[in-house]
């Protein structure tokens, strides 16, 4: 079936109606996702071994109520922050790609992408790594069959298959994972605390830690994993009920992300800091000594890497590339599994590269951070929460070419994020958005958007 469309008077398409795959960037009235369906999206979504790894860098540095209460304070700036920057994509319909025009520029628009995209592709790569490896536990269990090259391909032609579904797929696939998942992670939790508990207590419970710098920056490390997500929330908040309120979708937000984060957060922590074992693999493997258990527990992690990766992975990415290239979702989604397998993710998984990981997502976040500050300053502040949408499509428009005042405000916050590297998405925040505004002020309009 085709996709239903009507027209506004200036000739921009809506989508009232999608099938089974059919994404789109045109502004759509179709909300295929209730309170509860978002809310399992995103508990499946931020399943992710990057928590993990997030956890396992802290040992040493914190102890176990001030991992936690990080991980608290860093869901509830996400949730706020989510809520905050999506709210153009649930007003309007509109996805991340074509949010940003007002801010960058037709043209300009594909630096946001590209700086959401590229560390995407990274975690696709390093997650799908991850699930095939313990699907190759799960066969060596088996089977007595190993060799996770092969796992590794077969599981990323698989996510490659269920990405093309779009969000239709997204919705019943992480509606009818959620409970798999959540028991799980409880399941797990308690087995790591039963097999270490007396290791956890001497190395975790009974240290000082810290609440200095350390503490904050391990608060914006869990926000860091999720930061890319706060980019693009407008891909997934179009998709959302339209009735659903503000403070309701903070609620979701938070609620999904904390349990999920917390879970795989602390896990990662407590194994690390009673083993020094940082691959997630060998970590659940050896906190669970019961055959059965271990194939469930090896088959959780392996779902999680597809919930995490359809969700948070693949679509950014994808939309970057139809609205650059003119292709359709399908085309797009194929690619981006692709370019997956281009990021070395059996390298990303070795022991020494914990801390590498961790100091990829204090530089990332020094990009993001600036971006996130100016899209909401444009939002809320220049437009005051009114867009066009018919210039929003008009490449020939007033967004047309680059909008100078968003790169140099960007340039402005890397910097600034760059030298206080270890808060690097707070630091941004205020000389990002602050520049933009007063940019947007100053120059003539003439001189902002240049071809």
């Amino acid at each position: 079936m085709e996709n239903s469309k009507a027209a506004t008077t200036a000739g921009v398409e809506i989508i009232d109606h999608k099938t089974i795959g059919e994404e789109s960037l045109a502004p759509q009235t179709t909300r295929i996702m209730d309170p509860w369906s978002y809310l399992f999206a995103w508990l499946g979504g931020c399943v992710s071994i990057a928590t993990f790894t997030v956890g396992s860098g802290l040992v040493g540095t914190l102890n176990l109520l001030q991992v936690v209460l990080a991980i608290a304070i860093g869901c509830s700036v996400i949730g706020a922050a989510l809520m905050i920057n999506g709210r153009a994509g649930h007003k309007y319909g509109i996805p991340f790609m074509v949010q940003c025009r007002s801010s960058f520029g037709f043209t300009g628009n594909r630096i946001p992408a590209l700086v959401r995209s590229i560390p995407a592709i990274v975690w696709y790569g390093f997650q799908s790594w991850i699930g095939a490896g313990a699907l190759n536990l799960v066969s060596d269990a088996l089977f007595d069959y190993n060799n996770i090259v092969v796992f590794f391909i077969g599981f990323q032609f698989l996510q490659i298959a269920l990405s093309v579904l779009g969000f239709h797929g997204i919705k019943w696939l992480e509606n009818i994972g959620s409970v798999f998942i959540i028991g799980s992670l409880i399941y797990m939790f308690i087995s790591v605390i039963n097999k270490y508990g007396d290791a956890i207590s001497t190395n975790l419970v009974n240290v000082e830690g810290t609440w200095g710098a350390p503490f904050w920056g391990a608060t914006m490390l869990f926000l860091g994993v999720y930061s890319t997500m706060m980019l693009n929330v407008s891909d997934y908040s179009r998709e959302l009920k339209k009735e659903v309120g503000l403070f309701r979708q903070v609620a979701i937000y938070a609620n999904s992300i904390l349990p999920a984060t917390l879970f795989m957060g602390l896990i990662g922590l407590m194994v690390t800091s009673a083993t020094g074992e940082v691959d997630p693999i060998k970590v659940f493997s050896s906190a669970v000594d019961n055959k059965p258990l271990l194939i469930i527990t090896m088959l959780f992690i392996a779902f999680a890497q597809v919930t995490t990766n359809i969700l948070n992975n693949v679509v950014p990415p994808a939309y970057a590339l139809m609205d650059i290239f003119k292709i359709k979702f399908k085309t797009a989604a194929i690619l981006v599994g692709l370019l997956a397998f281009c990021t070395f993710p059996w390298e990303l998984v070795k022991d020494e590269s914990a801390a590498g990981l961790n100091l990829f997502i204090q530089t990332y976040s020094a990009f993001l951070g600036p971006i996130f500050a100016i899209l909401v300053v444009d939002y809320y502040i220049i437009r005051k929460q009114k867009l066009d949408i018919d210039k929003l499509y008009d490449e020939n428009g007033p967004y047309k070419g680059v909008n100078m005042a968003a790169i140099i405000a960007m340039v402005v916050g890397i910097v600034v994020a760059l030298i206080f590297s270890s808060i690097s998405w707070y630091a941004s925040l205020v000389p990002a958005g602050a520049i933009y505004w007063i940019l947007m002020k100053k120059m003539p309009s003439a001189q902002r958007f240049m071809p």
